[in-house]
Order: C-alpha cells, then structure tokens, then sequence
C-alpha cells in the first residue's frame, strides 16, 4: 500500500488560487475541477490528471517514492505549457499530512514552495501550495484545492 493511495478515484475539486501571490492579498479566484487518480509501481507511483473545465487548461502530477529513502517527488505539468515542472517537491507523510518541499522561482523571484496534503476521511482530501521568500519564517498559501469524492465510475483503478 502507498502513501498516495486514498487519491486513487476520481473526485469533484473545488480550487481557490490567490489572485496575485507576494502582495498580502485576500482575493481568490474560486474555480472547480475534475481529478481522476491512479496508483502504479505497487503504490510506490500515483499519476492523477486534473480538468479546469472553465479554466481551458489541464494539468496532471506524477508522484514516485524512492524506495532507499522513502521520500516522495511530486512532478507537475500543465497543457497550457506543455513541459514537465521542475524541479519536484520532495518529502513524505507523517502523521496522515504529507509535506513536500522545493526551491523554485515565482514571478521571477526566488520562493521555498510547500505542497501540503491531509485526508479528512476516504471521500475527502485536501492540497494547498505556499510560498516562501523570507526563509520559511513566513508561509502564503496561494492555491488550495478541496477535493470530494465523486460517484465512482471506472476513472480511478491501481494499476499493477
């Protein structure tokens, strides 16, 4: 069984992004979206595609554990780009919270980006995204997506 297991399914997301980001902003963009999510390699790997249907772009995350060190690496893509993001959030769950890290840029400046996950229970789970400019000291969460179960129809199966 892997980590990233309970996201095996498909699931109605509701998704609030920041307007714009590193301002002290409080003004979200409120949009939905429709995942499907798989889990390959014996739960070491889960890839999930998502649709922003009123949004006119896709994305899909590829997540696979190192099995010496036990620590995720969460790739992500987008159809608007057409290239695989890198570099990767890396870490691990503890406790049922899963935190990854990884130093990227925003906007042109450097940021510390955190990808946080939590399950509520089987039909309910959460992701959101922060960024760092001080160090880690302080955190603004910029997208946070809340996903629900949706009525199963043959989307999400383990492959193994």
């Amino acid at each position: 069984m892997g980590d990233f297991d309970f996201f095996v399914g498909t699931w109605d997301v509701t998704n609030r992004r920041l307007r714009e980001r590193h301002v002290g902003s409080d003004d979200w963009d409120v949009f939905p979206g429709v995942s499907v999510a798989r889990s390959f390699f014996d739960g070491a790997g889960s890839f999930d595609e998502i649709r922003f249907p009123t949004r006119g772009f896709s994305g899909s995350t590829v997540r696979l554990r190192d099995p010496a060190t036990g620590l995720w690496s969460i790739y992500w893509m987008n159809s608007s780009r057409g290239v695989l993001e890198l570099p990767p959030v890396v870490g691990r769950f503890v406790d049922g919270v899963g935190t990854f890290y990884a130093d990227d840029t925003d906007e042109g400046r450097p940021v510390r980006c955190r990808f946080r996950w939590s399950v509520r229970n089987a039909d309910s789970c959460r992701w959101e995204q922060a960024f760092s400019t001080d160090g880690e000291r302080t955190w603004e969460t910029n997208w946070i997506m809340e996903f629900t179960r949706a009525a199963q129809a043959g989307g999400g199966e383990v492959l193994r």
